[in-house]
């Protein structure tokens, strides 16, 4: 993600803007179908952007192989087709496309690094320490967040960024000790404000973004209840800023009151959700929200009202697959 969320012109037009410009009007292209992707992504409607998102970078990919466009402006270009490129590889991270998203992020990172954009190379970079995390290869994670933590000069927003990642690769390693402290160092920078120095991308950092990954270390330690009370200030709480995957601590917080038996709570929260689900364009907040369904709806302890709810929530998620190539 790069921008934050507003109202954007219409994305149709893009992709022409893109293939009729050739300079500063070419890259100035690129970034605006970027900033309208990641807008429509973390806006109200839930609009899915992976498709548009890669159509749209498969346009500049092969303008670029074909040299067709004023190689004065050749850096700049390639520094925009890389946040374009971000942008694709998140979209496919959200919904679930792995191998299409590290490939995406690998085109991302060699073209950020042909431009010299060290900024854009670090969300690409903490995008790659992501996708580690989420799949499962907490040591990767780990390598790729400590060797930029290891170059230093990184302003504190951009470093709490990296400690939140740190702390999830210690978290997936078992080790929830250093995991809570790289989380309390995080939240320490991010009361440091913003500086001029924060690259523009890292607008989505809030102290709501690193509860969420607060309350999923305690609940992967099996401290429920210390999980619980950190997703209900999330999910109770005011959004700093609109994201697409704002839906995440919903699902996790579903699952801790199911495991806790707290079963008024999980059917207020089961009804609040599926009044929400249609706007969730993130297949990981639909996929986790399902996968919990379905383990609740048959826990043979809850009412059936909640079995009943947990049923029709299970049946509105589904899956959206897609490729980068």
């Amino acid at each position: 993600m790069t921008t934050p969320a507003g109202g954007p012109p219409p994305f149709t037009d893009s992709p022409l803007r893109i293939s009729d410009t050739r300079g500063a009007d070419f890259a100035e292209a690129i970034r605006q179908a970027s900033q309208q992707l990641v807008a429509l992504d973390n806006g109200p409607l839930g609009v899915p952007v992976a498709e548009p998102a890669v159509r749209a970078f498969r346009i500049v990919r092969d303008r670029l192989d074909r040299a067709d466009y004023d190689p004065r402006h050749g850096r700049d270009i390639r520094s925009a087709a890389a946040e374009l490129a971000e942008v694709a590889g998140w979209a496919l991270f959200d919904v679930e496309q792995h191998a299409a998203a590290r490939r995406a992020n690998q085109t991302a990172l060699a073209l950020a690094r042909e431009a010299g954009d060290a900024s854009m190379e670090l969300l690409i970079r903490q995008n790659i320490a992501m996708c580690g995390e989420w799949t499962g290869n907490h040591p990767e994670a780990l390598a790729v967040t400590r060797g930029v933590l290891a170059q230093g000069a990184l302003s504190p927003r951009v470093e709490a960024i990296f400690r939140v990642r740190e702390a999830k690769g210690l978290a997936g390693l078992a080790y929830t000790t250093e995991a809570l402290q790289a989380l309390s160092a995080a939240r320490s920078l991010l009361e440091d404000g913003t500086r001029e120095s924060d690259p523009y991308w890292a607008w989505w950092v809030t102290p709501e973004e690193i509860d969420g990954h607060l309350g999923h270390v305690f609940q992967d330690a099996g401290r429920t209840g210390e999980a619980i009370e950190v997703f209900q200030r999330v999910v109770n709480g005011p959004a700093t800023v609109p994201v697409g995957h704002a839906g995440m601590s919903d699902a996790r917080l579903l699952d801790c009151l199911l495991r806790e038996r707290a079963w008024r709570d999980a059917d207020a929260l089961t009804h609040q959700v599926i009044a929400a689900v249609r706007a969730r364009s993130s297949q990981r907040v639909r996929s986790s929200l399902g996968r919990t369904a379905e383990r609740g709806r048959r826990h043979r302890d809850a009412p059936p009202s909640l079995r009943d709810a947990l049923t029709h929530l299970a049946d509105m998620v589904g899956t959206h697959p897609l490729d980068f190539a």
